[in-house]
């Protein structure tokens, strides 16, 4: 990243803190043990299993703060500016956000670069 935040830059932000948030591992309740013995499956029985979807591991810590800093920059929006931002950052596409926020594509696309463009300034801003 060069020297100042451009709109961009906070639009990759948003979503690499979404990515990371979707790592996280689960919240377990406390309460659930694992009483039964590992069950040994034979080779069969695996061939016949559904595949499980691969998984990474939990995120590092460098991400985590990276997303924890990130949420602090939503505070800087107003809550329509804030759906708009998330939305974007899960790749949702225009033709989904638009019905959802109640505007048409040019104007969503509009209020969404506007906002990414205030807290890329504010950025600026504070790094001085």
């Amino acid at each position: 990243m060069t020297d100042q935040w451009t709109d961009q830059d906070v639009a990759e932000r948003f979503k690499s803190a979404l990515y990371t948030l979707k790592r996280l591992p689960e919240r377990r309740s406390g309460c659930y043990n694992k009483l039964w013995p590992p069950i040994v499956y034979d080779k069969l029985e695996i061939m016949q299993q559904e595949k499980k979807r691969f998984r990474l591991g939990p995120p590092l810590p460098k991400a985590i703060d990276r997303m924890e800093e990130t949420f602090t920059w939503i505070a800087w929006l107003t809550p329509d500016e804030r759906q708009l931002v998330w939305l974007r950052a899960a790749r949702m596409p225009w033709r989904e956000v638009c019905p959802r926020v109640g505007l048409s594509k040019t104007v969503a696309f509009q209020r969404w670069t506007a906002s990414l463009l205030k807290i890329a300034k504010r950025l600026n801003r504070e790094r001085k």
